[in-house]
């Protein structure tokens, strides 16, 4: 098997999880899963499994840089209770438009604030489509008069930007897909759990069994471990760009599956508003530039 073959396969493991990620946590809205609840059992659960490998190698050193305890405070908490949040007030077609579909943008947005770094013609052109999208949607949904905006919304917005400053953190630090899993998980877990044991107050006699255990696996193991594995090693054999693209269709695939799973409604001005959000995420023109993986193995093949 080629390492082109082997990253598609990757690509493909990847886009399930995080598909089933959208899908999912919607359901616990249908599950009576509080969103309290399902981030304890995550980074329990993820934590458990996590730090005796961390033991058995004895790579802890990592753990006590001040860097990993603010990467677990914004890519971990702030991030994992506005989206669970979310998720409980807003469709899966409304997380592919302002969760998936901003997190390009807010990444942007947030390595200039943050770092100063300007702005490419590639990011201009998204931010036009992705405006254009929304201003439609919402003209839509005033003339079809339904509420443009609701607090899921919001909650989702916020999520995308949490996550941008998450990754733009991650990229100028330069910390390597394991300990910057391993930090998120082990610092949100001793942070959270004394705080969720001690004072909040625990929703998991509403839910069944079944579908606690079925949500912790997925996002404690699928979601936390397995899929950033996946995504790096996919990253590593197709280049950075092709693989989130690719992923990034993950969310607005699992937005049309969620209309006949969960029976979520889909309006035209939606459906328009994950056309937009969608075009301007994957960025298709830039498709016909060969990747720097490609061009690696041209100049190699030359030589």
């Amino acid at each position: 098997m080629t390492s082109r073959t082997q990253g598609y396969i990757f690509i493909l493991i990847t886009m399930c999880i995080w598909g089933g990620f959208t899908i999912f946590s919607r359901l616990n809205a249908h599950w009576h899963i509080n969103a309290w609840d399902l981030v304890a059992m995550r980074f329990a659960i993820a934590s458990m499994i996590l730090m005796p490998i961390l033991i058995y190698k004895k790579d802890l050193a990592f753990l006590w840089q001040p860097r990993a305890v603010i990467l677990a405070l914004i890519g971990g908490l702030a991030y994992c209770f506005t989206v669970y949040i979310a998720f409980l007030h807003a469709p899966a077609a409304h997380a592919a438009i302002f969760l998936n579909g901003c997190i390009p943008l807010c990444t942007a947005v947030a390595a200039y604030l943050i770092f100063k770094q300007p702005f490419d013609k590639h990011t201009w052109v998204s931010l036009v489509i992705m405006l254009s999208a929304l201003a439609l949607m919402s003209y839509l949904m005033l003339h079809e008069q339904t509420t443009v905006f609701g607090v899921g919304d919001v909650l989702l917005f916020m999520s995308a930007v949490w996550w941008g400053i998450f990754t733009v953190l991650l990229k100028q630090w330069k910390m390597s897909a394991w300990h910057s899993t391993a930090s998120v998980v082990i610092w949100s877990a001793l942070i959270y759990l004394p705080i969720y044991w001690l004072f909040i107050p625990k929703h998991f006699h509403e839910a069944e069994p079944l579908h606690l255990v079925i949500q912790g696996l997925f996002h404690g193991v699928l979601v936390v471990i397995i899929a950033t594995l996946t995504y790096v090693a996919a990253i590593e054999r197709l280049g950075a760009f092709k693989t989130g693209s690719i992923v990034t269709l993950a969310p607005f695939i699992a937005a049309v599956i969620a209309v006949p799973l969960l029976n979520e409604p889909l309006s035209i001005a939606v459906a328009c508003g994950l056309v937009g959000m969608a075009i301007g995420a994957l960025q298709p023109w830039r498709w016909r530039r060969q990747d720097s993986l490609s061009r690696q193995l041209s100049q190699q093949n030359k030589n």
